[in-house]
C-alpha cells in the first residue's frame, strides 16, 4: 500500500534545523513519502545556519519540486496529501497564507492545504510578535491552519539545540498522528514533591 503523501516546506525564517531534523526523521521512520519545497530564501538559510547545500537537503526527501514549478502535483487539491508543514515559516510566508497570496509553489500548496481541509502546521519563526503577524496568525487559524512557534519544553531539561528542535520535530509528528521515538521525556503530571511549590501548605 502506497505511503501518504506529506508535503514540507522551509522558508527563509532562522530555523532551518527544524524543517531538515523533521525530513530526516521521516525519512528515518518511512511513514510518509515527503515532498519538499524551499524558497530560495530557506535554501539560503539553511546553508548560513547548518553550513548544508542545496543538493543535501534535496537528498532528505523522496520528491523535491521547484518553488517556481506552479505546475507541479502538489499544486492541486486532486493530488491527496495529509497535509503540509512549512518549518520554519517566516512572517512574509505566513501574511501570503494568511491572504491567500498563492504567488509560489510553495504558497500555493499552502494554500491547496486549506481549501481541501487538510491539516497545515505552520512552525512560525519571529519574535516579538508586531500586529500584522498577530492578525495573520489569527487569520490563518480561523482558515484551520495551526500555528505552531517552536517553543522549548524546559521540563524535559534539554541539554542541546539539538534536544530543543527535536522536542518540536516530535510534536509536529505527533499532530499528524506519526509514532515515533523524538520525545524521549514527555509530560506526565508534576511530580508529588513539586506540588504546592514543595510545601504541604495549601496554595494561596
Amino acid at each position: 500500500m502506497a505511503r501518504p503523501r506529506l508535503v514540507v516546506g522551509i522558508t527563509g525564517a532562522s530555523g532551518a534545523m527544524i524543517g531538515v531534523r523533521l525530513l530526516a526523521a521521516l525519512r528515518r521512520l518511512g511513514t510518509h513519502e515527503t515532498h519538499l519545497v524551499v524558497s530560495p530564501s530557506g535554501a539560503v538559510t539553511a546553508a548560513q545556519e547548518l553550513g548544508v547545500g542545496r543538493a543535501d537537503l534535496d537528498r532528505l526527501a523522496d520528491v523535491v519540486h521547484n518553488v517556481r514549478d506552479i505546475g507541479a502535483s502538489i499544486a492541486s487539491g486532486s493530488f491527496v496529501t495529509a497535509g503540509m508543514v512549512i518549518a520554519p515559516c517566516s512572517m512574509k510566508t505566513l501574511a501570503a497564507v494568511a491572504h491567500g497570496f498563492a504567488d509560489n509553489l510553495l504558497t500555493r500548496a499552502a494554500d491547496v492545504t486549506l481549501k481541501e481541509r487538510r491539516r497545515l502546521v505552520l512552525v512560525v519563526r519571529e519574535t516579538p510578535l508586531n500586529l500584522a503577524h498577530l492578525r495573520n496568525l489569527t487569520l490563518a487559524t480561523e482558515m484551520g491552519a495551526i500555528a505552531m512557534p517552536p517553543v522549548p519544553a524546559f521540563y524535559a531539561h534539554p541539554k542541546t539545540i539539538e534536544d530543543v528542535v527535536d522536542h518540536t520535530v516530535g510534536r509536529i509528528l505527533d499532530l499528524f498522528g506519526v509514532e515515533h521515538g523524538e520525545i524521549p521525556q514527555r509530560w506526565s503530571g508534576l511530580a508529588d514533591s513539586f506540588r504546592n511549590g514543595g510545601s504541604d501548605e495549601p496554595e494561596c
